[in-house]
């Protein structure tokens, strides 16, 4: 007795036709077109996600070339050579896998058998799949073939990667993208098939298995033949409890009580609500990506009022979200958007995916308690114009973390203090750590080195850079200074450096911009004075004699003593 070996679906519903390619109505609609008016390209390029239809569309295209009938119009062909490469056995039409056959040799050998005439078809055609995982010397080795390739030889590559590929190789194929099929499409695909085999199957289940494909047609067929297994062995139609269950998915409307539970703030209820989905089998991953769509679902409702549009939405469910929108404000979804991301990439840290779930239950549970961000600046600064005394304190806004009070200067005080403080008294007995006398601001500037020097003293790093960069020195004198300048000098830096030597000095300053042509930068400056200092040193005796007692030595830095 034969024994019957069963098929998977994703290859016994395979499209034999154009027709039978769904979701990718305007590829088709171009690539027929082409063929009717015999304006074929060198090469077709083919992608897309997986399980899309990249190798079934190659392979259509292959009999569409080579068909010894009306391929594009009957809707099944039985001629030989549509047949033989269905079967994958035609002589002029070669399916290789890239990625097992990545090197130049491959290729050249490739080159090789393609300058000879088909056998007995048309054209001779290469399905090239996963393309992308050529190297880089088996890109260029095609190069030339494929833009100039024999009239009877035509290249069909398809990928999933196409940033991947050189754009010399892109630049010679005629691109087409084959799109996610939308859940509309799969459900009535997966209707179709599942009536062919005699499925008993909920609609809603099909609708688990159609969100859960993401756009492939492979992987819902693959899906579905997960739950027809189901149904041989419990003999009763498949409903959606199964399919969650099989697929580790939780229901959408405990989802939804669960973030109910959450932005009320219920810390014990949300667990306890969350361990009973646990223990109904959830996947931790698929758990997370749920709560993410529940939330966009939220904020969609908040912004734009309906999305009549998803099929998988029950009316109680959208009656679930809509009293949530109510209750929540747009900057908590965002927040809890990013803390369920954050959640996604700690599952591959902790042993246990489990503990990450309650922990991040807890955390949203607690962050919906906080006070918003425009409370607490409203009690800070209340409470800061309550404290702030007429005596000089130094008031620090926790706020913008910097200090406001610009006649004094804190030294000696730890960034915990700072972070933690909402006002420092200065100890007026200790001057030495904080100096109020109005006095000791007046600093004397003599030289143009002394201000770069009191720059970096002040950690003014860009006023200090520019002056020592980008800055040439005409005239220094007290209360003014002449220069000129080059194009990389910051806009505000004459500004910058008025307001500076003003709080410095006491005194405003003039600075004067002219276009006559100055000294060397401070910079160039002292790279030549670098220079003279080691020429002369190798001149001199201490160097010459070590450089006897060793030959291959050279001196690279003279350092000034302290």
């Amino acid at each position: 007795m034969e024994k019957i070996v069963h098929k998977v679906l994703a290859l016994k519903y395979r499209p034999k036709n154009f027709n039978e390619l769904i979701g990718q109505n305007i590829m088709v609609e171009t690539i027929t077109n082409s063929i009717k008016l015999n304006k074929l390209p060198n090469a077709y390029l083919l992608t897309g996600i997986r399980g899309v239809g990249k190798t079934t569309t190659a392979r259509l295209i292959a009999k569409a070339l080579n068909c010894n009938k009306n391929f594009l119009k009957e809707d099944s062909c039985d001629c030989s050579h549509c047949e033989e490469i269905t079967n994958s056995k035609h002589l002029d039409v070669l399916e290789m896998d890239a990625a097992s056959r990545t090197g130049i040799d491959d290729v050249r050998e490739l080159i090789e058998s393609s300058k000879y005439n088909p056998t007995s078809a048309k054209y001779k055609i290469v399905i090239l799949d996963e393309v992308h995982m050529l190297s880089k010397q088996a890109f260029n080795g095609l190069l030339k073939t494929l833009e100039e390739p024999p009239p009877h030889l035509k290249f069909i590559f398809a990928t999933t990667e196409i940033r991947k590929i050189p754009v010399t190789i892109l630049s010679r194929c005629q691109r087409f993208d084959l799109h996610r099929v939308s859940i509309k499409d799969l459900i009535e695909n997966l209707k179709k098939i599942s009536k062919k085999e005699n499925g008993k199957i909920s609609e809603k289940a099909l609708m688990l298995i159609a969100r859960a494909a993401e756009g492939s047609v492979r992987d819902s067929l693959s899906l579905l033949d997960r739950a027809l297994v189901g149904q041989n062995i419990k003999e009763n139609e498949i409903d959606e409890i199964y399919i969650r269950q099989m697929l580790g998915m939780a229901d959408r409307s405990k989802t939804l009580s669960l973030l109910e539970l959450i932005f009320r703030g219920s810390h014990a209820e949300s667990i306890v609500q969350l361990k009973k989905m646990i223990d109904e089998g959830i996947d931790p991953s698929n758990f997370l990506n749920d709560l993410l769509e529940s939330i966009y679902f939220i904020q969609q409702k908040k912004n734009i009022g309906n999305f009549d549009s998803d099929l998988s939405i029950s009316e109680s469910e959208k009656e679930i979200i809509s009293k949530i929108s109510k209750n929540v404000d747009m900057t908590t979804l965002i927040i809890f958007w990013q803390f369920i991301l954050k959640a996604l990439d700690e599952l591959t840290m902790v042993s246990s995916p489990i503990l990450s779930l309650e922990m991040l239950v807890l955390r949203l549970a607690h962050l919906k308690n906080m006070p918003s961000y425009e409370n607490v600046l409203e009690s800070l600064e209340k409470e800061e114009s309550d404290q702030k005394k007429e005596d000089g304190s130094v008031a620090i806004d926790l706020n913008k973390k910097k200090i406001l009070d610009n006649t004094n200067e804190l030294i000696n005080i730890s960034k915990d203090q700072i972070k933690n403080t909402t006002q420092t008294k200065p100890d007026l007995t200790s001057v030495n750590q904080i100096n109020l006398s109005k006095d000791s601001k007046m600093i004397k500037i003599s030289s143009f080195e002394e201000l770069i020097l009191l720059s970096s003293k002040k950690r003014e790093v860009n006023l200090k850079y520019d002056l020592e960069n980008n800055v040439n020195l005409i005239k220094f004198s007290e209360g003014k200074i002449d220069i000129s300048f080059n194009e990389n000098l910051d806009k505000n830096f004459v500004r910058n450096l008025t307001t500076k030597l003003l709080e410095w000095t006491g005194v405003r300053w003039v600075i004067t911009l002219t276009k006559k042509t100055g000294q060397k930068t401070f910079s160039e400056i002292r790279e030549i004075e670098r220079k003279e200092i080691l020429e002369n040193e190798k001149k001199g005796e201490i160097y010459k004699k070590f450089k006897k007692v060793f030959s291959d030595a050279e001196l690279l830095k003279v350092k000034k003593k302290e």
